[in-house]
């Protein structure tokens, strides 16, 4: 469950990079409260003195391993998207975001908040969730998309985002409810997802695959400036 797993990897060094590959593994056989950073520097092969050179605590390399998948998830869609002729279609949007989060494994684990991995982390007042609060597809992007032509303009944006939200949180936990054995294969469910989203939500005169990865790329441009902003407000009052 590495984060080898992304297409494109978030800019960190490659000690750092051994340090949360080495978390992620440990997390997910031991869980938060079971794993100590003398068991994360054994894992990585480093001494406990080199995690605290890149990180003040546990919970800041948990959390900047967090911020990192999230944010490997969003480059990796982005760049799925820009290299399918299609991929502005809303079926093609939803199925490529689908197949990243299959291949982002901890993005399952963010999404789910799961508790048998992240443990008490969970409980904590301040915790990466409660200073970053989850937020799923977003209704401004569905009536950017109603506008332009790419979505049925008679729906409700924020109705087809929730929806849109039940159906990815439902990949992700779909199997603590039902058998194993029963679910299709995640090629052939993700398939269906998309053809289903394109069916229902693209005007009956088609869309325009180029209309909606500009849509994308102004979105993503947006979440990429308000991220750094609020990096850089963080980093600002550590100084403080």
């Amino acid at each position: 469950m590495a984060n080898n797993n992304l297409l494109i990897d978030v800019n960190v060094s490659e000690r750092e990079k051994d340090i949360f590959d080495a978390t992620e593994r440990l997390l997910v056989k031991f869980g938060y409260d079971k794993t100590t950073v003398a068991d994360i520097a054994k894992e990585a092969g480093i001494s406990k003195g080199a995690v605290y050179l890149h990180f003040s605590s546990k919970d800041d390399l948990i959390e900047k391993m967090l911020v990192r998948a999230m944010l490997g998830f969003s480059a990796n869609w982005f760049t799925a998207i820009e290299e399918d002729p299609e991929g502005g279609l809303i079926g093609n949007l939803y199925l490529n975001m689908l197949k990243v989060i299959d291949r982002t494994p901890l993005m399952a684990v963010i999404m789910r908040q799961d508790g048998a991995i992240l443990g008490n982390y969970l409980k904590k007042k301040d915790n990466f969730f409660v200073k970053n609060q989850r937020q799923g597809m977003r209704h401004e992007f569905v009536a950017l998309m109603q506008q332009a032509g790419a979505i049925r303009k008679e729906l409700d944006p924020k109705v087809v985002a929730h929806i849109m939200d039940m159906i990815s949180f439902g990949m992700v936990t779909i199997a603590e409810f039902v058998p194993t054995e029963h679910i299709p294969p995640t090629d052939d469910v993700v398939k269906g997802i998309a053809d289903f989203m394109h069916r229902a939500l693209t005007p009956e005169e088609g869309a325009d695959s180029e209309t909606g990865k500009r849509i994308l790329r102004q979105i993503y441009a947006e979440a990429q400036k308000d991220f750094l902003a609020a990096q850089q407000e963080a980093a600002d009052l550590k100084e403080k």
